[in-house]
């Protein structure tokens, strides 16, 4: 059996993020291991500035007045993506399995590496403009910490991110 390969999620993982990752596995035996933070430590400006940039103004000033989320209720949500992402990759390399991160995603992913000797890390979000941009983002954040590639996909898609 390979090397595990670890994967951190802030979104539900679908049918093309299970093809994506197929091609990673290459019809191996590697043990999946998905991760879902309970909290995706957002940052108010900056959330702001990229729904301006998406050109979505009223979520914007939405979030921008909006009221601080329940930690049970970022749980819940985390265990629905967790669930999902679980199921849409069942099957593939060694077997999948997967846990809800609690403190911070990236630090949750790190630790899972290195716990796991992995070879592999893998980081799928949403386009964030402004953190991808300025290289703030995830993947760039555990490639620097751990000091191996992470790739960055594009949730829903075959983007690739800059890491």
């Amino acid at each position: 059996m390979s090397d595990p390969l670890v994967i951190l999620t802030e979104e539900p993982l679908g049918p093309e993020d299970r093809i994506n990752i197929a091609k990673l596995l290459d019809g191996g035996e590697t043990p999946v291991v998905v991760l879902v933070p309970s909290n995706t430590e957002r940052h108010l400006v900056v959330d702001f500035l990229e729904n301006l940039s998406l050109l979505d103004i009223a979520k914007a000033f939405r979030e921008l007045t909006g009221q601080s989320a329940n930690p049970e209720s970022e749980r819940a949500e985390a265990a629905d993506i967790l669930a999902a992402s679980l199921a849409a990759l069942a099957g593939l390399g060694g077997g999948v399995t997967g846990e809800i991160v609690d403190g911070g995603a990236v630090a949750g992913l790190v630790a899972k590496v290195k716990a796991l000797d992995a070879a592999q890390a893998v980081v799928v979000t949403r386009p964030h403009a402004i953190a991808d941009t300025l290289h703030t983002d995830w993947a760039n954040k555990a490639q620097d910490a751990l000091g191996l590639p992470v790739l960055h996909l594009y949730a829903g898609s075959g983007f690739i991110g800059d890491s």
